[in-house]
């Protein structure tokens, strides 16, 4: 059958920021067409029109350079997918040759859609609502990982200038960041003097005690004979001025995701469970399309709280920590089981049990996240409260 007649199945592309490489099989495996094309919408159309509505279309990447792709198949009435980036590189490795290119690449995607279906991950249409607070989500945890770097590059630059000082700051207090932005470190703080000090804590709403404290760091610091170096002023207001603004930026976009979220059957579902806050109830709802795992297993997989089981013929099992996963999800889902600790509840009785067992803290809070991840999951699939 001449290639113009053949039905195509299977449309595998490897998206690109300024142009996509795309392969195109029919149910039988054979090659369709191939194609180089631009990332703009009408060249993504005559590339779908070419394919027909019925083929399945699945990119390497979802989002970003990919999300084009999907959204005018979506147009088409294409059904969608994704092949992560790690699956289709281990794919590769099962085709003969050692060369990577584009065109390669596009039809690994293409021949694993037909032949491993299991690989894929779905990629519908996402609501306006949905896609909006993803974004949002997205954005929070960007400023609060860069709300994190300023405050240990703020800790580093206190610490070269002086350890005791370092250990008076606390980044985190609003107050001693607003002193900080305004008058630099321990030189400009000390130069203003108590009187312009105390007045602009008092207006930030430091408590007096508190503010006292600082102060005799900070002049301990400037009297204590050591050359302080000469951009640390300049280091300090810059570094505690981004603080501020993240901390308004940060609680600007909660604002939003709770509204968002406002009414949300499985978001408020989620906040039953024990240890899960706004915070990690809100990244689960937006990272998170439960109807694409079969089980909490599989669940747990995707999450990285699932441990590593190794088992070849006659050797022995081993069982190893899973170091991949969604690392946002794992960290959220591990750290939040620290406010289980000393509860009377199920799982703050199995962080005890695996204490007892001789578990190190990390690895006993893991556990725990994965027991309740069971628990979380059938909350997600069902929207129903947690019941203890």
């Amino acid at each position: 059958m001449p290639a113009e007649e053949m039905s195509v199945a299977y449309l595998g592309i490897d998206v690109g920021k300024s142009s996509h490489s795309a392969c195109a099989l029919d149910a039988g495996g054979r090659v369709a067409f191939r194609a180089e094309l631009a990332n703009r919408p009408d060249d993504i159309d005559r590339l779908l029109e070419r394919a027909g509505s019925g083929a399945l279309v699945v990119v390497d990447q979802k989002r970003n350079i990919g999300a084009l792709v999907l959204a005018r198949a979506h147009v088409h009435g294409n059904p969608c997918a994704y092949l992560p980036g790690y699956a289709e590189k281990q794919a590769r490795g099962m085709f003969p040759g050692i060369a990577k290119t584009d065109a390669i690449d596009a039809e690994v995607i293409a021949r694993t859609a037909l032949g491993v279906p299991r690989a894929l991950r779905p990629a519908p249409e996402e609501p306006e609502g949905t896609a909006s607070l993803r974004i949002l989500s997205s954005q929070r945890e960007f400023a609060s990982s860069a709300r994190t770097r300023a405050k240990n590059r703020l800790r580093a630059t206190l610490l070269e200038a002086d350890p005791a000082l370092e250990g008076a700051v606390d980044p985190s207090s609003r107050w001693q960041v607003s002193m900080l932005a305004k008058f630099g470190g321990a030189a400009g703080c000390s130069a203003a003097g108590w009187r312009r000090f105390s007045s602009a804590a008092r207006r930030a709403g430091a408590p007096v005690a508190g503010a006292r404290r600082l102060w005799e760091a900070l002049l301990a610091s400037s009297r204590s004979g050591r050359r302080l170096p000469a951009g640390e002023d300049v280091a300090v207001r810059i570094l505690a001025r981004e603080i501020a603004s993240l901390d308004a930026d940060i609680e600007e976009l909660d604002s939003l995701v709770a509204d968002s979220l406002a009414g949300d059957e499985v978001y408020e579902c989620l906040l039953t469970v024990p240890g899960i806050g706004p915070k990690t109830a809100a990244a689960l709802v937006t990272s998170i399309d439960i109807s694409a795992f079969r089980g909490h297993d599989e669940l747990a997989s995707y999450c990285g709280v699932a441990p590593r089981d190794r088992r070849s013929g006659s050797s022995i099992r081993s069982t190893s920590p899973q170091h991949g996963g969604n690392r946002q999800l794992k960290n959220l889902l591990i750290f939040s089981c620290n406010s289980l600790i000393g509860t009377d509840n199920r799982f703050g009785r199995y962080y005890e049990e695996c204490r007892a067992r001789g578990m190190r803290h990390s690895k006993a809070l893991k556990a725990v996240a994965r027991k309740r991840l069971k628990v979380i999951y059938a909350i997600m699939r069902d929207a129903v409260p947690y019941a203890a």
